[in-house]
């Protein structure tokens, strides 16, 4: 049996709670759920549907936008690609940058420039071009 003596405990414990790697905003594409589920920050968050096929992610803390949950993604971009086939200029390698599922979304919206929902693609708009994130594509 070793026995440790109060400071050697200490520094072990200490070293045990650094703090772990970096947070990396992700977008990660679930085949099966055909969604990507898109986080900026680490933040504890809660979720609000948007529209049919955004969910955004708000922080607890601050309430700011910091992700969001993006359903039927492949026949959304079916679907824009039909109206707007530059879209497809924008899909490389099966990836797509959020921001342009986002501005597609907005593009083919007939709302108001003032409505929530406008202003909630907008701040995605910001949140995923802040991050630089893309997102894997399943459209044939």
């Amino acid at each position: 049996m070793t026995v440790t003596s109060n400071s050697e405990f200490a520094k072990r414990m200490m070293l045990l709670a650094q703090p772990g790697d970096q947070f990396t905003p992700t977008a990660t594409y679930d085949k099966d759920g055909d969604c990507i589920e898109f986080l900026a920050k680490s933040d504890a968050f809660y979720a609000e549907r948007v529209d049919d096929l955004v969910t955004v992610y708000c922080s607890q803390e601050t309430d700011e936008v910091i992700g969001s949950l993006i359903k039927g993604v492949s026949e959304f971009c079916r679907q824009t690609l039909k109206r707007m086939p530059g879209f497809r200029i924008e899909i490389s390698d099966g990836r797509v940058s959020l921001q342009h599922i986002f501005l597609a979304r907005m593009w083919s919206s007939e709302l108001s420039p003032d409505d929530i929902t406008t202003l909630t693609y907008r701040k995605l708009v910001e949140v995923s071009s802040e991050t630089m994130i893309d997102g894997e594509l399943c459209v044939a």
